[in-house]
């Protein structure tokens, strides 16, 4: 969303996320109308962590906590718990979900007797990240690749010796700002480092992150070249930002790459083949193959399941 609408002081996913798990939870609980209202305000009394952990180690907890605390709030409500039904709406003197959005104004959903109703999900796709970083690095590192594309096919070759400065455009987000990170999380949130990456190796990848590659002294020499400027037009939005970066070389010329739209962006989502490659990789770390088949498998054919055990089952 833009930024009026977020909260100020909330990561978005915590505070939306145990919602969108209780209402998952509910449905697959098979809960009543009440249960269900009652479902999404406990959820609610359950979320929001602060922004101020969105780049330490902790933010993965976000969104399994998002998960958790729906599922922990659906099986409550199953059980009778009561909470205020009116937490999502907009009432004087009870605080609700205006305690995250202080500009908070739900609108009733139409009757779908009425007027067919279009979920967003209809028109847009969901984002799956190509590399495990912070999303706005994705940016970034496509328009670095671009640039050296260039720069390989205009002169035949790659060497970080040529380069003079690298410019990177980039919206304004301090704490993704990071000139010279100085460890593997850290490194997944600096703009300049997965630039840098990019254009050192044409790619970013987990790879990228471990120590090996973060210590390169070619890597860390082009990290010293890298300066940054923030464009009016280029707010600090999934939606809306592009990335641009710029290499002089030490003859003058200059190579530049653009990004608006990255592969994986939900305007540009990733293949089935692309999402299978990825899945398997990561999944294959802590799990033989067999049974990240049988997850993959599991997944696929949820609609046409009438028992959600076997969900688990392949990670026992």
């Amino acid at each position: 969303g833009n930024a009026r609408v977020s909260p100020f002081r909330f990561h978005p996913p915590t505070v939306v996320g145990p919602l969108g798990s209780a209402t998952a939870c509910s449905r697959l609980l098979s809960l009543d109308r009440s249960q269900c209202s009652n479902a999404l305000a406990i959820a609610a009394l359950l979320a929001g962590d602060p922004m101020a952990n969105a780049a330490t180690q902790s933010k993965p907890l976000h969104i399994g906590n998002a998960a958790r605390f729906g599922l922990e709030a659906a099986l409550l409500a199953s059980r009778g718990l009561e909470a205020s039904t009116l937490i999502l709406d907009s009432t004087p003197g009870c605080a609700g979900f205006s305690a995250f959005y202080n500009d908070y104004l739900p609108r009733a959903l139409p009757s779908p007797v009425k007027q067919d109703p279009r979920f967003l999900l209809e028109d847009q796709d969901i984002a799956f990240k190509r590399f495990p970083a912070h999303l706005g690095m994705h940016w970034v590192a496509d328009a670095a690749c671009s640039a050296r594309e260039l720069l390989v096919n205009t002169i035949g070759g790659f060497n970080p010796s040529m380069i003079q400065n690298i410019l990177l455009r980039i919206p304004l987000s301090k704490y993704i700002n990071r000139p010279f990170p100085e460890s593997e999380h850290e490194a997944r949130h600096s703009f300049q480092f997965n630039a840098c990456t990019a254009l050192l190796d044409g790619e970013v990848s987990v790879q990228s992150f471990s120590p090996a590659f973060l210590d390169r002294p070619e890597l860390l020499s082009l990290l010293s070249r890298v300066r940054v400027e923030h464009p009016q037009d280029n707010p600090a939005n999934f939606n809306k930002m592009y990335a641009e970066v710029l290499v002089t070389l030490t003859t003058g010329d200059v190579f530049k790459g653009r990004c608006d739209t990255f592969y994986g962006h939900w305007r540009k989502p990733l293949s089935r083949d692309s999402l299978l490659k990825k899945f398997r990789a990561n999944a294959g770390v802590v799990l033989p193959g067999e049974k990240v088949e049988a997850i993959f498998d599991a997944v696929e054919n949820i609609e046409d399941r009438q028992d959600c055990s076997h969900l688990t089952m392949h990670l026992e």
